[in-house]
């Protein structure tokens, strides 16, 4: 073996060996955290721990913060049977360790525990009927943002923050036309425009990101899937429409980047706070995570509601999932834990911008609401541009309802949606052609249930 791989195992068992190391003592509980983030986020989960081992005398909780293969790493300690007590999980790995049955059924426990049954409906994992091994880590929805300055700058109004005055797609095109600027001053719309020479783009809205794009699906009447989730509904006219719409920004409008346009070096793009400070792009679809950066870079910045076509949707849910492992030899405490970790009570990256709460009175109750976002950090129209928002008109991200995800994604899914973004081909021929494909690899939707 090469000397990195041999490094990598080795940094692996050590991992793994830290993750064992904690064995409790007859008058003291010892848990395990393991999670990935920012050193932001890191910071904020270290003071939730603290917290939660002063509210629980007799009780001492290691975190294992794991930044980099987060998903790697967890799989060999699966594997060696050294498990943390609760963590996060990526979502898709979420279900095939609770089939597996490594991760705790939290539904015997909903009695016990009664903030576990105040949740979001969309929030909840199930992998079978009374089967809940965990809940999207925090309620993330994706929005528009924008810089205030190039707004004001274009002379239009500001994308609506209230769902009910949205923008239409035509009016999402005709304002980006006044915010696309060459490096002469020129619009798209006007005599010798330079598409190669673009100072200001005036939309940036992902093709291949699902998240940025299945609002708009729902918004125009049409879904990923039919009620089974056996059959692919991407060739239906509505999904078309929703994808030549995104393709025409970039190659018929030319208001938006295409491939590589906005990579600073490689193909890493700079993060939606930069090019909106930097005046790059003037809006951008992106999640509510972004309010964090905005805030820790002094973006000058406004948050709007989606464009829409029928019905105002946004994508919601879009995050990883958080259990509790059944290997803990804690289980009860490990649950307490579990409920503790995403509580804004004790968790302070809900009112710094970094995480929207699944409990649903921090959507429906005056005083809740304010306790997370009455603060400095989330800008006047956050109440009816998010929680409102949020709370009626958000639908579930794919990775948490449809099953096989991962795989439809890097074998069909992926490579038709990347195809779409480089307009080498309409969306329709692309679309028609993959959707079958999608098919033959689907397997249902994964099960829902009230509590």
């Amino acid at each position: 073996m090469r000397r990195r791989q041999l490094l990598a195992l080795g940094g692996l068992t050590a991992f793994a060996a830290a993750c064992g190391d904690g064995e409790s003592s007859a008058d003291e509980v010892q848990l395990q955290f393991m999670y990935w983030g920012s050193t932001f986020e890191q910071k904020a989960v270290e003071k939730m721990l603290q917290a939660y081992e002063k509210a629980n005398s007799g009780t001492k909780v290691k975190p294992l913060f794991t930044p980099d293969e987060y998903d790697v790493k967890l799989n060999t300690l699966v594997a060696s049977g050294s498990v943390p007590d609760v963590g996060y999980i990526p979502m898709a790995m979420s279900y095939r360790l609770a089939e597996q049955g490594k991760l705790v059924n939290l539904h015997p426990y909903l009695d016990k525990y009664p903030q576990l049954k105040g949740y979001l409906s969309d929030a909840y994992l199930w992998y079978g009927k009374d089967q809940l091994h965990g809940v999207a880590t925090a309620n993330e929805i994706e929005l528009l943002w924008y810089s205030k300055s190039a707004i004001a700058a274009a002379g239009i109004a500001a994308p609506p923050a209230l769902a009910a005055s949205a923008w239409t797609w035509d009016d999402l095109v005709q304002n980006a036309y006044k915010l696309t600027i060459d490096q002469n001053g020129r619009h798209p719309d006007e005599s010798g425009f330079d598409p190669k020479q673009v100072r200001q783009f005036g939309i940036s809205s992902s093709i291949t990101y699902a998240a940025a794009w299945y609002g708009f699906l729902r918004s125009n009447g049409a879904d990923f899937a039919d009620t089974a989730g056996t059959k692919c509904l991407l060739d239906a006219p509505e999904a078309i429409e929703v994808f030549q719409n995104l393709q025409d920004l970039i190659y018929k409008h030319r208001v938006a980047p295409g491939p590589g346009q906005l990579a600073a070096t490689g193909d890493d793009v700079p993060g939606t706070n930069i090019l909106l400070k930097t005046k790059r792009v003037a809006m951008v679809v992106d999640g509510h995570w972004s309010l964090l950066d905005m805030n820790e870079s002094k973006t000058d910045y406004g948050i709007g509601v989606l464009p829409k076509y029928d019905t105002p949707f946004t994508t919601s849910q879009v995050a990883g999932a958080s259990g509790v492992f059944a290997g803990s030899k804690h289980v009860e405490e490990a649950i307490e834990l579990f409920a503790f970790h995403i509580d804004p009570q004790h968790v302070d990256l809900y009112q710094q911008g970094l995480w929207m709460p699944q409990e649903r009175k921090y959507y429906e109750d005056q005083a809740a609401i304010d306790s997370w976002t009455k603060n400095d950090s989330h800008p006047p129209e956050f109440r009816t541009a998010v929680v409102d928002y949020a709370r009626d008109h958000g639908v579930a991200d794919l990775r948490g309802r449809l099953k096989n995800l991962s795989a439809i994604n890097s074998d069909v899914l992926t490579p038709a949606l990347q195809e779409i973004e480089t307009g080498k081909r309409s969306a329709a021929e692309v679309l028609k052609e993959a959707a079958p494909k999608i098919s033959a690899k689907m397997q249902g939707w994964h099960h829902r249930q009230e509590i």
